[in-house]
């Protein structure tokens, strides 16, 4: 296991939450990485575990790396393969096209990730047959200890597996990827982005799409005109509650007419 979020931690936000642990890495032997307690964890058991902290590392998320915020882990499935040339799939049962991650590589690859965890820790399977991702899911993890995310490759995971752990599938659309890592660091952002401090204005959360059911109005700034297209005037009156309800005016129309699922959801809630 490689802690790639610990080598990013000697802010002063960090000061008195580390304690120090070798790395396996013999590359990272001279270094001593801190192993942060008490924050918000993404641990991701992946055959490319070099492809993190990836977009992560940046913007926001990144520098809420840096702070010690959170922290990011990766478990290289390859280290549990079987045999010489640590293999880790093998062909489908029944037959068909492509090769299944097995089942006695990734079981000890998850036992490995969990080791430690509490009960208010999750583990979820990135596929394509999964729930969707929403922002209520984002919530619910951003107020959990941590989360494990298992990235699929391949044609997928032996059954066996997910049923034995219990293993939660989410999926980020209706399509396919060549794998999970995409799909773990979107779902990484989203949540991290919910985490205290990370964006430092706690209203940005609030007031964005999917918060309060509906997707966000539009935004402008600077310059007041531009291309001939003007800021629409009530934005520049200074009286807050006719921009608030225009706010919430353009934000009920662009779910009305962009989002009919989300829009019927609103009124359902509305109504009761």
């Amino acid at each position: 296991m490689s802690d790639t979020g610990g080598k990013h931690g000697n802010s002063q936000r960090s000061l008195g939450r580390k304690t120090i642990r070798p790395s396996l890495k013999p590359r990272e032997l001279m270094t001593p990485i801190p192993d942060l307690k008490g924050v918000w964890a993404a641990r991701i058991i992946t055959l490319f575990p070099n492809a993190f902290p990836g977009v992560l590392g940046e913007s926001l998320t990144g520098k809420a790396l840096q702070d010690g915020l959170w922290k990011l882990e990766t478990i290289d499935l390859r280290d549990f393969g079987i045999g010489k040339h640590r293999n880790v799939d093998d062909t489908p049962a029944g037959g068909g096209a492509g090769m299944v991650l097995r089942a006695d590589v990734v079981g000890p690859a998850i036992e490995s990730a969990q080791a430690g965890t509490g009960p208010n820790w999750p583990l979820i399977y990135l596929s394509p047959r999964g729930k969707p991702m929403t922002q209520a899911l984002m919530q619910k993890l951003a107020r959990a200890d941590g989360v494990t995310l298992l990235c699929g490759r391949f044609e997928g995971v032996d059954q066996r597996v997910l049923d034995h752990y219990n293993v939660q599938e989410v999926s980020l659309g209706d399509f396919v990827l060549t794998g999970g890592e995409i799909a773990a660091q979107a779902l990484i952002d989203a949540t991290v982005r919910l985490l205290p401090d990370v964006l430092g204005n706690a209203d940005s959360t609030v007031e964005e799409s999917f918060s309060g059911g509906l997707l966000e109005h539009p935004q402008y700034t600077r310059p007041a005109t531009w291309q001939g297209h003007d800021i629409p005037e009530v934005l520049m009156s200074g009286h807050h509650g006719r921009i608030r309800d225009w706010r919430q005016m353009q934000s009920e129309e662009i779910t009305r007419t962009r989002r009919p699922d989300l829009w019927s959801g609103f009124q359902e809630k509305k109504d009761t």
